[in-house]
């Protein structure tokens, strides 16, 4: 048995030991982390798994960015959502549960509006999702990113058609 549930403030220190246990301490080193600097992630799109102990054993969060437009300075640039990180406890690994978690988050994106998500990862597992390189072909990360880990998923027809530029830090404007 588990539930899948928002991520709530009182979470934090779960769900931080969680991603260093299936990440390393050295996981804030990567690129990806530099465009979530100083940005709240979406808190909608922010989910954990608790197990029947109410543990959590799983979990993501998503970063609103922008692509393209003028870095830095808030103007232009299509917004999207940046997915990760998810992580399962090593021990619950293989019942599912970052599917049910990916399946959720996708879901609530779509429902409040979003109509595109990227990441950097595996395409062969994410392809399950719907994510796809082609789709994210124009879409280029800060280094030291491989280009053929980037990653985009359309949650409305033709959302990604004509996305293209570095990914940067969301800032309103």
């Amino acid at each position: 048995m588990f539930r899948i549930l928002r991520e709530t403030p009182a979470d934090l220190y779960e769900v931080e030991l969680l991603y260093d246990t299936a990440f390393g301490p050295g996981r804030t080193a990567l690129s990806s982390y530099r465009l979530r600097d100083g940005v709240a992630p979406v808190a909608d799109l922010c989910l954990l798994v608790r197990d029947e102990f109410d543990t959590v054993v799983g979990a993501i969060r998503n970063w609103p960015v922008r692509v393209g437009g003028a870095e830095g300075t808030g103007a232009g640039g299509d917004p999207a959502v940046l997915l990760g990180p998810i992580a399962i406890h090593p021990t619950r690994q293989g019942e599912g549960l970052g599917a049910a978690l990916m399946d959720a988050a996708m879901i609530r994106a779509e429902t409040l509006g979003w109509t595109r998500v990227i990441l950097v990862g595996d395409e062969p597992y994410y392809r399950r999702f719907g994510f796809r390189r082609d789709l994210a072909a124009g879409v280029e990360f800060p280094p030291p990113t491989n280009p053929n880990r980037i990653l985009a998923r359309a949650l409305r027809p033709d959302a990604m058609a004509g996305i293209a530029g570095r990914v940067h830090r969301w800032i309103e404007g």
